[in-house]
């Protein structure tokens, strides 16, 4: 069985992360991590919930160094815990704050640990083969599913998405909004540190004033890793906004508009990045050049045929059902992908949404996605979102509904301004304004949370 290095630095004393108190060292963090290690309980997992990122990347480097799976869910709930206790009675919660880990085993990380860098001679190796982590996936669309991620493969994504990126011919700090225990937050930010020669920053920044605090307080070149909610605040929040050198967004659909809007008020390019918990990151665009999308280094894709979508909007079912599947390079086997794609040759395809964001009413088709990007575009839409329900009216039609967040626009200005951007079956009803949407840490509306609002709405309207 080959092993690869837990970091890809020539240096132990090169930097691997900043946080409040200054510069981390390779050697600081290894010896960190071996404090920790030798602190860890028997079992196979380890439940890592720390907020903080360095903190987080400490416990998620001692757990493989010892032989653990990290686990990592989208969501933290009290039912996620149940769950995750259930299918892995050894756990242990590492935690670095006041979080509720009801009555799964817990471990504070060691604030004040005795540990001695100097000491530290080389970096650790891991087997490839190991399990290094479990992602679980959001859950949006159903129940939380759990996919492991050996370490060799982690390490060939982290270097895919640097040379895709550019990190290896220059260091960039990253600072990231996004929670490590993400799929795409883990990928960008921790793996990217690790093996991408680019140290993070160890905090996870929110509101837009933190997130200009932590891009201040880290040098140039600097990488933001974010996502459309964050980056729609940051713009809109109307702050002065430290210099970035490149512009990172995932996990939602980011319009041309918002891109553009991006790249111009930060004077920086902006990439996206597609991918998924079960496949890993995929694939990378500039979001201002078109909508093709460019595969990472060695990742492949193939389709059931050779037939070829159309325009969502005009999709036959045959087409709505083709399903695609990804394989290759540091993705772990061939995992099938819920997003309705057009493989335009070997290297390059088109994104046409997600199977499940398809609507039909009445033998018209359209996508959830392409409804949400006509509402968001209506001059004083600050957030919205399309929900389809699962059942149907008396007459056997399914109603769309909406939820905005519009101050100063009522319904009928809505209607009246989607009424020019869509077919008028695909008109809301009910639109109900709100102050805000319930989005989760990583920006994206589950549909649990899109359902309790929708009953609530008919509950409200006496239904």
């Amino acid at each position: 069985m080959t092993s690869v290095p837990l970091l890809g630095h020539a240096s132990l004393d090169e930097i691997f992360a900043w946080r409040p108190a200054g510069t981390v060292r390779v050697r600081d963090f290894l010896a960190e991590v071996a404090a920790l290690a030798g602190r860890l309980p028997a079992g196979n997992n380890l439940l890592n919930v720390c907020q903080d990122r360095y903190r987080f990347t400490v416990g998620f480097a001692a757990g493989l160094i010892s032989g653990k799976t990290s686990l990592q869910p989208a969501s933290q709930s009290a039912e996620t815990l149940r769950q995750i206790q259930a299918a892995c009675p050894d756990v242990v919660c590492l935690c670095d704050d006041d979080f509720d880990t009801l009555d799964l085993p817990r471990l504070d990380f060691p604030v004040n640990a005795t540990v001695n860098p100097e000491k530290v001679a080389k970096i650790p190796v891991v087997p490839a083969e190991q399990i290094a982590a479990c992602l679980f996936t959001s859950g949006s669309t159903g129940r939380p599913t759990p996919h492991t991620k050996t370490w060799g493969r982690l390490v060939k994504n982290a270097r895919a998405e640097a040379s895709r990126l550019g990190l290896f011919a220059q260091t960039h700090s990253i600072v990231g909004t996004v929670p490590a225990q993400h799929s795409y937050g883990f990928e960008s930010t921790v793996l990217l540190a690790l093996h991408g020669n680019a140290p993070f920053w160890s905090g996870r920044p929110f509101y837009p004033q933190d997130i200009v605090c932590s891009l201040n307080a880290v040098p140039p070149p600097r990488l933001l890793v974010t996502t459309p909610f964050h980056l729609a605040a940051l713009l809109s929040a109307g702050l002065e906004v430290p210099t970035v050198d490149l512009l990172l967004s995932a996990t939602a659909p980011l319009s041309p508009q918002l891109a553009a809007e991006a790249e111009s008020r930060l004077a920086a390019p902006l990439l996206e990045i597609y991918g998924s918990t079960e496949s890993g990151q995929l694939a990378s665009r500039r979001t201002t050049a078109g909508p093709t999308w460019e595969l990472l280094a060695d990742v492949q894709l193939d389709q059931a045929d050779e037939q070829t979508h159309e325009q969502t909007n005009n999709q036959s079912d045959e087409q709505a059902n083709n399903l695609t599947a990804a394989f290759g390079g540091h993705v772990e086997g061939r995992v099938g992908l819920s997003d309705i794609i057009e493989i335009l040759d070997n290297r390059h395809f088109l994104l046409h949404g997600r199977h499940a964001d398809v609507v039909n009413i009445a033998g018209k088709r359209t996508s959830l996605a392409y409804l949400n990007h006509q509402i968001a575009a209506i001059p004083g839409v600050v957030d919205a979102a399309f929900f389809l329900p699962d059942d149907e009216t008396p007459d056997g039609i399914t109603r769309l509904a909406a939820f905005v967040v519009a101050p100063g626009l009522d319904n009928r200005q809505l209607i009246a301004a989607l009424r020019q951007r869509v077919d008028p079956i695909f008109l809301p009803r009910p639109l109900v304004l709100l102050e805000k949407l319930p989005r989760n840490s990583t920006g994206k509306l589950p549909r649990t949370q899109l359902q309790t609002l929708y009953a609530a709405t008919l509950k409200h309207a006496g239904r």
